[in-house]
């Protein structure tokens, strides 16, 4: 029996670690062909010869999100090199905690960027291909885009923002048959805790998720395998998930 994704192509952001990389692998599996981006070239050729070896079609793109251009390129050679495009993955994202008082400004920047900012550029980028292929969008949102916590305001406000241009686009392409698919995974077992720059708080986080069972990006990753394999009149728009430990 042929894969469910047999003969599509996929596109996924932050592809070098973590949720990312595992969301390339279960694509891949799934007979997609698939374009990794990051900035991190060395992690994405090394998973591209892996999932090569295992008979799947790749392309690596070094890209930062946070330029519309780059963004607009990455499409464009993803479509060049693999014949088109039926999903965009918009995984890549900061997660640099902290109280406001007294916060660095760079880091709200650098998260507005990268989780906002970047999630734009790449729709907005991939978008006439998707109109083209009735293809599917998925967004790496957060728990953190529906409850609230001390200590990551602008986090939040980063996934928050993300759900409601989610939302928007979804009424905007729907009848097109685009789909647009929100996943919203609680704590991870991936390396973005280790990326906060306030040490109290990335202490305090470390030691509290420590505590835990956390998801894991093989879950993850399985939530947008469920989602971009329904079939065509569906849309499986929203997915939160929680660790079971998780309060």
């Amino acid at each position: 029996m042929a894969s469910a994704l047999q003969g599509k192509v996929a596109l996924v952001t932050g592809a070098s670690s973590g949720i990312g990389e595992a969301t390339a692998r279960m694509l891949a599996a799934e007979g997609a062909a698939v374009a990794l981006a990051a900035r991190r070239v060395d992690r994405l050729r090394a998973l591209a010869d892996e999932l090569a070896a295992a008979g799947a079609k790749t392309h690596v793109v070094e890209t930062d999100v946070t330029d519309a251009g780059a963004a607009d390129a990455a499409v464009r050679s993803t479509v060049e090199a693999l014949g088109g495009l039926d999903v965009l993955v918009n995984n890549a994202g900061l997660m640099l905690l902290g109280p406001v008082e007294d916060a660095d400004p760079t880091d709200w920047t650098r998260m507005i960027d990268t989780n906002l900012l970047g999630v734009l550029h790449m729709t907005r980028a991939a978008l006439p291909h998707l109109l083209r292929s009735r293809g599917v969008i998925v967004q790496m949102s957060s728990v953190a885009g529906r409850a609230i916590v001390r200590n990551a305001a602008v986090y939040q406000a980063t996934k928050f923002a993300v759900n409601a241009f989610s939302e928007t686009l979804r009424q905007e392409v729907t009848e097109r048959g685009v789909r647009v698919v929100v996943i919203e995974p609680g704590t991870t077992d991936t390396e973005l805790g280790s990326h906060i720059t306030h040490a109290p708080t990335k202490a305090a986080f470390l030691e509290r998720t420590g505590r835990i069972r956390r998801l894991r990006s093989a879950d993850v990753a399985e939530a947008v395998r469920y989602a971009v394999t329904a079939p065509p009149h569906v849309t499986v728009h929203e997915i939160l998930m929680r660790p079971t430990d998780q309060a």
